[in-house]
């Protein structure tokens, strides 16, 4: 693997790239107790500074754990492109009506009772610290350095990987 530390605007493109691409992310909450609150959550949209959007209801676990402790860890996995994406940060919650209207899409009505829905809140979280692990090629190249990898014993050189400094 090799290793790549980004930095300032390349690292907040890798966040906008990798966590819009995988959508799907699985949101921990209340990180100081055990077990941790996790939910899926599905990536609104991610913002030239590298802020993540999503939406949520005012009266769910997450968002009253997000009231009293702001840090949160989201967990992005794309095993089908093998891309992984690992951020903290701290949320603010959002009942702003133009960033919900912005936001909202069709399929959240599946959630809320359309986007003048009063438990409808948008989450920004403001990565402090993230680290990425992306393949170099394609899922099928990937998989024949693997198996070369497996009979010639040598560790391939798979992914790009690193720390994400904002």
């Amino acid at each position: 693997m090799s290793k790549e530390n980004l930095y300032n605007d390349e690292a907040k493109k890798k966040i906008k790239d990798m966590a819009e691409a995988i959508d799907f992310t699985m949101m921990a909450t209340g990180l100081g107790t055990m077990p941790l609150h996790m939910i899926p959550m599905s990536t609104k949209k991610v913002d030239e500074e590298g802020v993540i959007w999503f939406l949520s209801n005012k009266n769910s676990t997450h968002n009253q754990n997000i009231i009293k402790d702001a840090h949160v860890h989201l967990i992005y996995v794309d095993k089908s492109a093998m891309q992984f994406l690992n951020v903290y940060g701290q949320a603010i919650i959002s009942t702003d009506k133009s960033v919900i209207e912005e936001l909202y899409g069709k399929a959240d009505d599946t959630w809320f009772e359309g986007k003048h829905d009063p438990n409808i809140t948008a989450i920004s979280v403001k990565p402090t610290e993230a680290f990425y692990w992306d393949p170099k090629s394609n899922k099928l190249v990937t998989l024949v350095k693997i198996g070369v990898g497996a009979i010639t014993g040598n560790e391939p050189d798979l992914m790009d990987q690193g720390k994400i400094n904002l």
